[in-house]
């Protein structure tokens, strides 16, 4: 195979060049505020749309109650997955978000949890005895996992004696930390971050879907991602046939 002349060579890297620029050009970049538990499954969904489109995702994790309030105070997101459907809602109803935008991207599962094999054999009867001297849950007034978690102790009458044992995190991730470093003897915590752990296996319970209310987390358009190709990219993709395989990967239902 013969080299190209020089002139040849230039104008196939002009137009290489342009193309480079032109998609360079349609990409964008979109910010999104993420519920804490769904971060492992963010950091997927977010590696497999930038390789699918060219746009780049900027992510911040936290709490769905803090998300929430820096939203409100003008925080420069572009797009809001919380962990319930309440606060979402309430965006729209301030005007802070785009009507008709939301819908249900993930609904999750509580589970109990403790990185020591054989914790327990009936979780009921454990949470019960209370052989334990620190048990995990996130802030049931910032977190719905956490709110979660008190409503499977108040269906079981252990609210009030396990208050004196009970650690909060500020997110469902600092109350997954507290268990994995050992620092609380277990929690109640998202599946999905049990199911993404790459430590010991532990001691599981699935907690029943019919102890707490459904954990239903729903995505909404922010007014600063109106104008944003990749905002707008990222809401198809979270329908996509590849997004709802990772998501049920992770351990959540889907509608779809």
């Amino acid at each position: 195979m013969g080299y190209l002349p020089a002139r040849h060579l230039l104008r196939a890297l002009a137009v290489l060049f342009t193309f480079v620029g032109v998609s360079v050009a349609n990409a964008d970049e979109v910010s999104i505020g993420i519920a804490a538990n769904f971060t492992d499954a963010a950091r997927e969904l977010a590696r497999e749309f930038e390789a699918e489109t060219g746009h780049t995702v900027s992510a911040s994790f936290g709490s769905t109650g803090k998300l929430y309030a820096q939203i409100m105070n003008g925080a420069p997101f572009d797009v809001f997955m919380a962990a319930d459907v309440r606060r979402p809602a309430l965006i729209e109803q301030h005007q802070a978000g785009v009507p008709g935008s939301r819908f249900i991207y993930a609904r999750g599962k509580l589970a109990l949890w403790s990185p020591a094999p054989n914790a327990f054999d009936d979780a009921e009867e454990f949470l019960k005895q209370q052989p334990f001297a620190r048990l995990a849950i996130a802030n049931p007034k910032t977190a719905p996992y956490g709110l979660a978690a008190q409503q499977v102790l108040e269906r079981l009458g252990y609210w009030p004696a396990l208050q004196g044992k009970l650690v909060r995190g500020d997110s469902i991730a600092q109350a997954f930390q507290f268990v994995a470093t050992r620092n609380a003897e277990a929690g109640f915590l998202a599946l999905s971050q049990v199911k993404a752990w790459p430590g010991e296996k532990g001691t599981l319970w699935h907690v029943p879907q019919s102890y707490y209310q459904p954990i239903d987390q729903q995505v909404i358009l922010l007014n600063r991602g109106t104008g944003n190709k990749a905002a707008l990219a990222w809401l198809d993709f979270l329908k996509s046939d590849t997004a709802i395989a990772i998501i049920r990967d992770y351990g959540y239902d889907t509608d779809n």
